[in-house]
């Protein structure tokens, strides 16, 4: 057996046993029926595991690339914020480009976990990490880039400083949508996924109190930060001078989703020459990824209610860039 292997599996052992021994949700956040996705996957409706239970076959595949870990490269640049603003589309683009190589997931959701033991991919260390991403050879035979979407990296207040750690020298990518289009979007996805019951201004309301037991434990897994945070998602400017406390200002490229979804072929040629590839020649089909096809309207007074809850953090975020977004002029 080789020797990488051979010291896998103790780390393995020792991590199912941390993960016994982890205190767990209460049973109440644990109690949805388990559903089987397309690709045969058991996919849990609890948003506290944050990721899907994978098929056995897709363990061994885990299992051999963590091995292989020394091998692989670790990502050039990251797209990292912001949710429900357009990165589903803007992965699915790149990945169409023959000098962009993905992580094997979209959303490999490392560096964005919380401090509980158990349930924190950061906790497992670099080889995890790697273990996403292709090898050294395929990436050299290829002239290529690596990458991942994290739409919550920019959201999760750890994350900025372990990318800085692990990652100094990667690009970074964020989108900005409207914020209260944003929180209105991001509302009606928890609605269809089964997470979210209140009606849409009880639950404005009640975020706050839903957040301090997170925010107060620093469990960024908790369902309620990760799914419930409307309003607070969308105060941009606190969370991109986290991401500038440890990332210098050129290696972020900020983007307003509204130019992006009007004119996605401009956009995707800015971000392309960004990280430092040749767009000459490049055409994606650039159809759209992740969008709803039952949008559904909010009432005016969700409206009303959310545009006063952002015209200072919307002014915040002018100051700090330095820059006017279409949507701050409405």
């Amino acid at each position: 057996m080789q020797r990488g292997v051979s010291r896998l599996f103790p780390r393995l052992l020792d991590r199912r046993r941390r993960r016994r021994e982890a205190p767990r949700p209460p049973k109440e956040l644990l109690a949805r029926t388990t559903a089987i996705a397309k690709d045969g996957t058991a996919v849990t409706a609890n948003p506290n595991i944050a990721r899907p239970t994978p098929r056995i076959g897709a363990r061994v595949q885990r299992m051999f690339k963590k091995a292989t870990w020394r091998q692989r490269c670790l990502p050039d640049f990251l797209i990292v914020g912001c949710q429900k603003g357009g990165t589903s589309s803007l992965h699915s683009y790149l990945t169409q480009h023959e000098r962009l190589l993905p992580a094997d997931i979209k959303e490999v959701h490392y560096f964005d976990g919380g401090l509980d033991a158990g349930w924190d991919k950061f906790a497992d260390g670099e080889p995890l990490y790697r273990s996403y991403f292709p090898l050294r050879q395929d990436v050299a035979r290829a002239s290529a880039l690596t990458f991942e979407a994290s739409p919550c990296y920019m959201f999760n207040p750890l994350a900025p400083g372990r990318m800085a750690e692990l990652v100094p020298d990667a690009k970074l990518i964020v989108l900005l949508r409207d914020p209260v289009e944003r929180a209105i979007s991001h509302y009606f996805h928890e609605v269809r996924r089964g997470r979210e019951d209140l009606p849409i201004m009880d639950a404005l309301h009640a975020e706050q109190e839903r957040l301090t037991a997170a925010i107060a434990t620093n469990n960024y897994k908790d369902l309620r930060w990760i799914n419930q945070s409307y309003v607070k998602r969308g105060r941009y400017a606190e969370q991109l001078q986290c991401l500038f406390a440890s990332f210098d200002r050129s290696r972020v490229l900020v983007i307003d989703s509204a130019d992006f979804f009007s004119d996605p072929g401009r956009v995707l040629s800015q971000v392309l020459d960004f990280v430092g590839v040749d767009a000459a020649g490049f055409k994606a089909d650039l159809k759209p990824v992740g969008v709803a096809s039952n949008k559904k309207a909010a009432p005016d007074e969700v409206y009303a209610f959310l545009t006063e809850a952002f015209e200072e953090p919307n002014q915040e975020l002018a100051d700090l860039l330095q820059r006017d977004f279409s949507w701050l002029r409405q």
